[in-house]
């Protein structure tokens, strides 16, 4: 089968680009001269997985964060396209507009109807400029909110996908409460009587992320990224440059491997072998997978005790220390 190189692709990408470039020559050869070259072919691709393992193994945090923001990286609705059935989309937010950053509607997984919210940052440059690059206004976050309290009258889950470098952070949205339409996201997310599921597919970004992100079980996936700040506002703010982003990337410890071991997301999502910008509908079957699998253990779980359970998660994220009492 003839494999396609991609166009973009990251600096550290480029051993295996130009592997799978010669991969590609032997396969166009064998082809228009009848030669048969499988066995050359077949080292080749050995090799160019042995690669990958060893370059995707060894990973930076700002390499990864290159990762998430990767232009060929599976966006929202090609995630709702691969992973549910019937997607039906709802719009607006019953107070000001519809924001084209969050995409919200209802759709079936695997039978199972369910409600999907997720961020939308567009493929193409105009695409790309009506999502406003994946930062939601205030209608965006309350469009998301109004669409998982209908969940809730139904008892329908809800799904969301985080994708967002933050909040829209103009204006026009400050005017119309940014603020106050994440705090009361957050808020009424937190006492949702329906199950909440929720994974970071690229960047999650403060309190962008948030907006959409209090769930009874926050995944993220193996090469995304969940931060309070973005790289290189942080080495803006402790060095005065955002050229020292790789240098705040570490610092920061976002990456899905430091949240789990911080307790921060309960699961890491796999991706394929490469990245999920290399293959959409391997990405998606992991999503879908995990989405099955977790919603399964929500059943039969009384309302209650989901909530209970959900504020519990949240009390325990985070560490402080209690000052020593000395005694007198």
């Amino acid at each position: 089968m003839a494999q396609t190189v991609p166009k973009n692709y990251l600096d550290f990408e480029k051993p295996i680009i130009e592997l799978e470039k010669m991969i590609e020559e032997l396969e166009t050869f064998s082809v228009t001269t009848e030669t048969d070259l499988s066995s050359q072919i077949g080292e080749l691709r050995e090799r160019c997985d042995s690669l990958k393992k060893d370059i995707f193994s060894k990973l930076t945090a700002w390499q990864r964060v290159q990762l998430a923001r990767h232009p060929n990286r599976p966006l929202t609705p090609d995630y709702i396209e691969f992973v549910f059935n019937d997607f039906l989309e709802l719009h607006g937010d019953r107070r000001f507009g519809d924001d084209k950053a969050v995409v919200t509607g209802l759709a079936r997984l695997n039978g199972r109807r369910v409600m999907v919210v997720g961020h939308c940052k567009g493929r193409a440059v105009r695409e790309k400029m009506a999502c406003n690059f994946g930062m939601a206004h205030p209608e965006g976050y309350r469009k998301a909110l109004h669409k998982m309290c209908l969940a809730e009258k139904f008892r329908l889950p809800v799904i969301t996908f985080v994708d967002t470098p933050g909040a829209y952070p103009g204006v026009g949205a400050e005017e119309r409460g940014q603020a106050h339409a994440i705090a009361e996201n957050i808020r009424e997310m937190s006492r949702l009587r329906v199950p909440i599921v929720t994974i970071v597919i690229g960047e999650g970004g403060s309190g962008g992320a948030l907006g959409i992100g209090v769930a009874d079980r926050l995944a993220i996936m193996e090469n995304a990224y969940y931060s309070v700040i973005s790289p290189e506002g942080c080495a803006s703010i402790l060095w005065k440059t955002s050229e020292r982003a790789e240098d705040a990337a570490n610092t920061l410890k976002l990456t899905a491997q430091d949240l789990k071991e911080f307790g921060i997301v309960d699961d890491i999502v796999p991706e394929p072998l490469g990245g999920a910008h290399r293959d959409h509908i391997g990405a998606a079957r992991s999503v879908r997978a995990y989405l099955e699998s977790t919603l399964a253990e929500f059943d039969g779980v009384p309302c209650g005790e989901l909530v209970d359970r959900r504020y519990e998660r949240l009390k325990s994220v985070g560490k402080y220390l209690e000052p020593a009492v000395v005694s007198t």
